[in-house]
């Protein structure tokens, strides 16, 4: 997948209106996931994504292996994107679950090992909902306006329909 199918594809799943806000998104998701996780982690993860969001994880990030839970994770991607915590939190779990589908098993595994999923802990368990749920499917597919689409049916034919079935009760 290279950086344009990425960027497209979260643009389409997020409905957002432009390609900077998606990059903005992406970016403020990456860079504060990267200054979560140790820096070899984020090598790892990163070594699969195109080269342009590889860097989000790796490059953009000064200080690896920041101690920090979800809500303070969510707080940081909303102030870079200047939205909604709700909204950040949805976002960034898209992103992710896109993310699993790009990187090797092991490195995804190697990212969740990184990040306490009790609840009494750090709960990060909510950032791999969309991917714990089954990931990104048809149904998102088509509510979003892609995936499979319900089968129309040709007025014309309707019309011919309706004409001939109205002829024989008369």
């Amino acid at each position: 997948m290279n950086f344009d199918e990425f960027t497209g594809t979260v643009q389409h799943r997020l409905e957002l209106p432009d390609t900077g806000r998606t990059v903005r998104t992406i970016r403020a998701t990456l860079t504060t996931l990267g200054q979560r996780i140790p820096e070899g982690a984020a090598e790892d993860l990163a070594a699969s994504l195109p080269m342009e969001i590889k860097w989000y994880i790796t490059g953009a990030v000064d200080d690896h292996g920041q101690r920090f839970d979800w809500q303070e994770f969510i707080s940081r991607v909303s102030e870079i994107t200047k939205a909604d915590p709700t909204e950040s939190a949805y976002h960034t779990r898209v992103i992710i679950d896109l993310v699993e589908t790009v990187v090797p098993e092991s490195d995804f595994q190697q990212l969740r090992d990184q990040l306490p999923e009790s609840e009494d802990d750090e709960n990060w368990r909510k950032l791999f909902e969309v991917v714990d749920a089954g990931g990104w499917g048809d149904a998102q597919e088509a509510q979003t306006g892609g995936g499979p689409q319900p089968e129309r049916t040709d007025p014309e034919r309707l019309e011919v329909d309706d004409d001939s079935s109205s002829e024989g009760e008369k």
